[in-house]
């Protein structure tokens, strides 16, 4: 579902008014060493590849929703090892004129079983990829892989 029902139901109040809310995106990787693989989907709405990302449910934690949203957008199962990055994306504005500003927590994840394929319709493929020959993304979503790769102990501010 690529707009929850609680989103719906907000934006027929506020309209289009900036709306702060939080997220949740997923680095997955496979392997060790000069086999590490990241999974990757080709999101539907603009062909960008990324790591999956989703909002969190109301009442959710962000892990949960990292969980949630891997199983439903690539069809694979994962194991969520630790807060690699917590960090504000810039403003988004969608072609409706709507507005939305995350927190947007990034986990460093691991893949635990299942072959990736899209699954909701929110990506039109899904895949891993080896660290060394990852595909074209935006200045934000390739940051993200990489402050997880990194694997440092202490979550990334800012």
């Amino acid at each position: 579902m690529p707009t929850p029902e609680f989103i719906l139901a907000l934006r027929e109040k506020v309209g289009s008014t900036r709306l702060w809310l939080s997220g949740a995106t997923a680095v997955v990787v496979r392997g060790h060493g000069d086999d590490t693989e990241v999974l990757l989907v080709r999101r539907a709405d603009n062909g960008e590849w990324a790591s999956v990302a989703g909002i969190v449910d109301p009442g959710e934690h962000p892990r949960e929703t990292a969980v949630r949203e891997v199983a439903e957008e690539a069809g694979v199962s994962i194991e969520v090892e630790r807060l690699a990055w917590l960090t504000v994306t810039e403003v988004i504005t969608y072609a409706n004129g709507d507005e939305t500003q995350y927190i947007d927590h990034v986990f460093r994840c691991r893949w635990t079983g299942g072959e990736p394929h899209p699954v909701d319709g929110e990506a039109s493929e899904a895949a891993f990829f080896p660290v060394g020959r990852l595909p074209s993304m935006s200045t934000r979503h390739a940051r993200q892989v990489r402050v997880a790769l990194e694997n440092n102990p202490e979550t990334r501010l800012g």
